[in-house]
């Protein structure tokens, strides 16, 4: 059986990887999420009044579950069993609920079980929790990667509130790979070694919100210059990461003209119809550490900008895009953003709204606050009847085809034109309609 006891305070076997030694034992040292450590957060506020209940933690692997359910066993008076719903099974269970009841027979004391990737665990393994949650003999907190709404039972989930856990910043992994460089006692502090800016900023960016992949791999580097090496203390540096990793740094600076020049790229691939170069571009900033939400928000745009309403689906497709990487995140999300990619270089092309916008906007600034028609003003029937608001107003549904030519413009800008719809895509039979319009509208003004 896969059982595991924790007993805090234990002591920090340097044989242990080093992801495992660093983990913290209070609250006050779990990096990351503060909307859960904060001060007056519902999980601080459960730990420090021992008042835990059982919940169902949600997040991307290395964002700190396990932690956090051993922070709770640390710092509240509660019997702590750990399983792995990938090794255990019904058996298991009956075995945590025997030791559950001792537990509390002999000691007083109460149980919480920590379930490690509880979405393994199929219906019937599931059900054999309901009951004891639902006593209070066990406090369940469940560890998973996939959305609880669909992975756990409506039984079990309905006892259980999801905490979700969100992907470890770049800048909280720095400060995880820093503390781990100076602690002596579970770090690397003994061993003398520093890293250069840019080396730890590269590890804090491969390892991708992933605290325990960044822990590995600094274990890694370390472990290998410290075989190569004779002095007693020594500096890491690019160079060292990369060689120890087997990984190449792009090129990238977030804030610097590399990520301009890449973001031109992208979206000069998209207007130019060149799904090849789109998605070379796509991938180089998503491999280099760029926000993906920052891509789906440029793609956004785009499909406004460049596309409109040559393919009206254009922009639908950008968004449910965005959509789709928040809930799927890294690496399955990336694929969403590919395939709009794709979608908006592929797509008839057309500029039309965005230069009639820009007309129109130049117009309001040279015009200014032009009066709105008495004929399509809104106010109340007194007004209405006294200052004649809305007569001669036609309601467009009561005449065929559900238009009729009235003037909706003011006065002064009346039968000017802003949008000029292209010959490309949907636009095409828009611009048809419209010529029909407005030779009508121009008509009946004469």
């Amino acid at each position: 059986m896969d059982l595991f006891e924790f007993q805090a305070g234990k002591d920090a076997d340097a044989s242990r990887p080093l992801a495992e030694r660093m983990r913290p034992e209070t609250l006050d040292l779990f990096a990351g999420q503060e909307h859960i450590s904060g001060n007056n957060t519902l999980i601080r506020n459960a730990i420090e009044n021992d008042r835990i209940f059982s919940m169902i933690l949600w997040g991307p692997p290395g964002c700190g579950k396990t932690t956090l359910a051993r922070i709770i066993a640390n710092e509240t008076s509660s019997n702590f069993i750990q399983i792995s719903a990938v090794l255990s099974g019904v058996k298991d269970i009956r075995a945590v609920i025997e030791e559950a009841k001792h537990q509390q027979n002999l000691f007083r004391k109460r149980t919480i079980l920590f379930v490690d990737e509880i979405h393994r665990f199929n219906k019937a393994q599931q059900d054999a929790f309901l009951k004891h949650v639902e006593n209070g003999l066990i406090t369940l907190i469940g560890a998973t990667t996939e959305n609880p709404s669909f992975e756990v039972i409506p039984a079990l989930l309905s006892r259980c509130r999801v905490i979700t856990l969100n992907r470890i910043s770049q800048e909280d992994i720095a400060s995880i790979l820093e503390r781990a460089l100076k602690e002596e006692d579970k770090g690397l502090g003994k061993l003398n070694v520093t890293i250069e800016t840019e080396a730890i900023h590269f590890l804090a960016d491969i390892a991708d919100g992933d605290a325990r992949t960044a822990l590995n791999g600094l274990e890694a580097v370390v472990s290998l210059l410290v075989s190569d090496k004779q002095d007693d203390h020594f500096k890491i540096n690019l160079e060292d990461m990369e060689n120890a990793l087997q990984k190449k740094a792009l090129l990238y600076d977030k804030a610097g003209d590399e990520h301009y020049n890449l973001i031109s790229a992208f979206h000069k691939s998209l207007r130019g119809s060149d799904p090849d170069a789109a998605l070379y571009w796509l991938g180089r900033m998503l491999s280099a550490g760029e926000d993906p939400l920052y891509v789906a928000r440029r793609m956004v745009r785009f499909s406004s900008e460049d596309i409109g309403n040559a393919d009206p689906s254009a922009l639908q497709v950008a968004m449910n895009a965005m959509e789709a990487f928040r809930f799927l995140g890294h690496p399955e999300g990336d694929l969403a953003l590919a395939h709009a990619a794709v979608y908006l270089a592929t797509a008839p092309k057309s500029n039309s709204i965005y230069t009639a916008y820009n007309n129109v906007l130049d117009v309001i600034d040279k015009t200014g606050a032009l009066p709105v028609p008495l004929i399509i003003r809104n106010a109340p029937t007194k007004l209405m009847k006294d200052l004649e608001y809305g007569k001669g107003y036609k309601y467009a549904h009561d005449f065929k085809d559900a238009f009729t030519p009235q003037e909706y413009l003011p006065d002064k800008l009346a039968g000017r034109i802003y949008y000029h719809p292209s010959d490309r895509g949907y636009e095409k039979e828009i611009k048809h309609r419209l010529e029909l319009w407005r030779k009508l509208k121009k008509k009946s003004r004469d």
